[in-house]
């Protein structure tokens, strides 16, 4: 071959490359055109009537996503919300109003941007007759907790079993940065709290909705309210006391910072063993146990923090100085000195973790917010809903003696009871 046809060849196959490369554009965009359009169903359906003021907007699309949701009601008012993470409905951001007509207009995208909008238009259930259950959210907004603090709601009456999972849907848990958990119910269903698998980290947000009107629980009632709160959690603190040694140590981001004496309860009243968290803090109170088993008296505390429902305190107890850290004298509370009680009072935050070890008794579920008083495996065997398979404890930094370790309730109503 000469030198003139070997260029000759060589321009055709230089020319022929552009043409091979639209013909591979062309087959992508025709396969672009042959994929399926998006399209959604919509719950409540069209025209339905009686629909709970707790309704959400269900989405179920197929080969797209949803890309924005409109919901007006018969005046023509939008009403604000937004999608659960799943992407399995939109959530107003408050219970709707009774007797209401609603509009919700859904558009979902799908590949090469085409779209489909579905409308759908209900009314909402006249006031309800039913009687409620009514919940107490113990998460106040605009306060700073410890880095133990549950989220914890209770019910009275107390949430039939086959009631729970609709009730869970409608409790929502937002923390930044994100640090997520579960929720977990006590045996009888008089409360449920929520956690992650480890402490909140310091400085954490947390935003909490307990969105419960006019939810229906059971055949017999509907929740009472939608509550809500955010809060930030503060230092670590960690308070462990040892039966054995009559001590209390204080830790502060795993160190030590203090030990003190302690005096807990007698044997004919002994204190809880378990782990605790604070829950109240009262600068000086009154102890009434009149009508109360070994009780009978009427005594007025200072810097009492509270640990139990049932009347076991950390608190100032001067009278007892000379026992601390040799005897138990006590109702079940914890008894320090005036001075250490005025110290434990500005260094402990409410929600901070409370352990006590080596007593006669173990502390009794729901007692308290007892969510740190199971390993994190047992507490998610309490959730009405699935609990996601990767949430489980990351690997535990420096453990200190307030790290964590790994049925029936007494209804959460404060006793006044200490000693």
């Amino acid at each position: 071959m000469n030198v003139r046809r070997r260029l000759t060849l060589f321009a055709v196959t230089i020319a022929a490359t552009p043409l091979v490369i639209g013909g591979c554009t062309a087959e992508r965009k025709a396969a672009g055109e042959s994929a399926p359009p998006p399209a959604v169903e919509l719950t409540p359906a069209d025209r339905a009537r009686d629909i709970p003021v707790s309704a959400e907007v269900g989405t179920s699309v197929t080969n797209g996503k949803v890309s924005s949701v409109r919901l007006t009601d018969d005046k023509g008012r939008q009403v604000g919300g937004e999608p659960r993470d799943d992407g399995s409905s939109w959530v107003p951001s408050g219970p709707l109003a009774n007797g209401r007509t609603y509009t919700a207009e859904v558009t979902v995208t799908g590949d090469g941007g085409r779209t489909s909008t579905r409308k759908t238009t209900f009314t909402t259930a006249t006031k309800p007759t039913k009687p409620a259950i009514t919940s107490t959210l113990y998460f106040a907004g605009n306060q700073t907790y410890g880095t133990a603090m549950p989220v914890t709601v209770a019910f009275e009456p107390a949430v039939p079993k086959e009631a729970r999972a609709a009730v869970q849907k409608r409790l929502f848990v937002k923390t930044d940065p994100p640090q997520p958990g579960t929720w977990s119910w006590l045996e009888d269903g008089s409360q449920v709290y929520y956690r992650a698998p480890d402490f909140w980290r310091p400085g954490t947000a947390i935003s909490v909705r307990a969105a419960l009107e006019g939810l229906p629980i059971g055949k017999e009632r509907m929740g009472d309210a939608d509550r809500r709160a955010t809060s930030k959690i503060g230092r670590q603190v960690a308070v462990d006391i040892d039966n054995a040694t009559k001590q209390m140590s204080v830790f502060r981001d795993g160190k030590l910072v203090r030990r003190i004496p302690v005096s807990l309860g007698k044997p004919s009243t002994p204190s809880s063993s378990g782990k605790m968290v604070i829950m109240e803090k009262h600068e000086r109170t009154t102890f009434d146990t009149r009508g109360e088993p070994d009780g009978g008296y009427v005594v007025d505390v200072d810097d009492a923090q509270r640990l139990t429902w049932g009347g076991e305190f950390i608190h100032s107890a001067p009278w007892s100085e000379g026992d601390q850290g040799y005897t138990n004298v006590s109702h079940g509370c914890a008894n320090v000195s005036a001075t250490a009680a005025d110290w434990l009072m500005e260094n402990t935050q409410v929600g901070d973790l409370v352990t006590v070890k080596g007593t006669e008794v173990p502390l009794q579920a729901g007692n308290g917010w007892t969510a740190w008083n199971v390993s994190w495996d047992e507490f998610a065997k309490g959730s009405a809903l699935p609990v996601p398979a990767g949430l489980r404890p990351s690997p535990p930094a420096a453990q200190h003696p307030g790290a964590v370790a790994g049925g029936s309730s007494p209804a959460p109503a404060p006793s006044a009871s200490g000693g």
